[in-house]
């Protein structure tokens, strides 16, 4: 597929529009006209109706998305059309919509099997925008930038006043023993410093949610905890370590760990999740979560882990 990044518009000195016509957009439009600059087949101009496009999938409005995607594919715009049904997805669709995976198999049919301006590149094109007018839509991403693009400014210009910014990251100053203390596990340097390794990992920084971990899921971590060597977990860190987070406030727990480890997390502290740690961090070939496919030999006088593990 043609880069479209090397057909946007430019304006010349005189204000004029300046812009490359593909060989594949040339030719009479349905009138028997000969296409002008940027002219569908239809008779419109491609901005516009690129611009409808957007706006149809914005509204999911089904029949017009579709138009407008067959109107720019049997016109010689397909590399226009293609270029901005990737972006939809990114820019007005829900985040994890796996329509983008069909935009890209739907373009890649288009494209490189098919003549993209041939009937099955059309019905590609339709195919695709139809997808995209029946996904969620949403400007969660645009929306999510601007706001952070829009406090990174105030923060910085409070800062350079001396002042406390009237606006703030959800995260603040990011501290430990702070709201988020979860994090400074023995992955980061601060952590590192506090002696938080296996022990802090498992039972802080390891926990998921608000859905929990399944039954399965579950029993594999307690039991990997009970038979880890290095590090012995009471009953409570062991139902800590899978208990869900808060749904309403999901880093409530972690203002809970006012002291630091004890002597024997500090003794496993190095990174236990398989990250290869930032600054601070510690190798001590500790490769899975601190856990131990040895010592089968932990749990009850009678070798039986089960009652530790449901």
């Amino acid at each position: 597929m043609a880069d479209g990044d090397d057909r946007q518009a430019t304006f010349g000195s005189d204000g004029s529009l300046e812009t490359e016509t593909t060989p594949d957009a040339t030719g009479e439009n349905d009138f028997g006209e000969e296409k002008a600059a940027n002219e569908t087949d239809g008779g419109y101009s491609r901005y516009v109706v690129s611009s409808l496009l957007q706006k149809a999938v914005r509204r999911s409005d089904e029949e017009v998305a579709a138009w407008a995607a067959w109107e720019l594919a049997r016109s010689g715009y397909a590399w226009n059309l293609w270029d901005r049904l990737n972006l939809y997805v990114v820019e007005d669709l829900r985040a994890g919509d796996e329509v983008a995976l069909l935009i890209e198999r739907y373009e890649e049919l288009a494209t490189e099997r098919w003549e993209p301006d041939a009937w099955k590149g059309r019905l590609c094109a339709i195919h695709a925008a139809l997808a995209v007018a029946r996904a969620r839509s949403t400007r969660e991403a645009s929306n999510a930038d601007a706001y952070f693009s829009a406090v990174a400014d105030i923060r910085a210009e409070a800062r350079e006043r001396g002042e406390e910014p009237a606006h703030d990251f959800p995260v603040g100053d990011l501290e430990p023993e702070g709201r988020f203390d979860a994090v400074f596990d023995g992955h980061t340097g601060e952590g590192s410093k506090r002696g938080r390794g296996t022990r802090f990992f498992k039972t802080h920084g390891a926990r998921v949610g608000p859905e929990g971990e399944d039954e399965q899921s579950a029993r594999w971590q307690r039991l990997a905890m009970i038979l880890d060597e290095d590090v012995e977990y009471d009953a409570d860190e062991l139902d800590r370590a899978v208990e869900p987070v808060d749904p309403d406030d999901p880093w409530a727990d972690s203002e809970s760990h006012a002291e630091d480890p004890s002597a024997s997390d500090a003794t496993s502290s190095g990174a236990s999740d398989g990250d290869a740690g930032e600054t601070g961090d510690s190798d001590d070939g500790d490769t899975s979560d601190g856990d131990s496919d040895s010592g089968d030999d932990r749990g009850d006088d009678d070798g039986s882990l089960s009652d530790f593990a449901e």
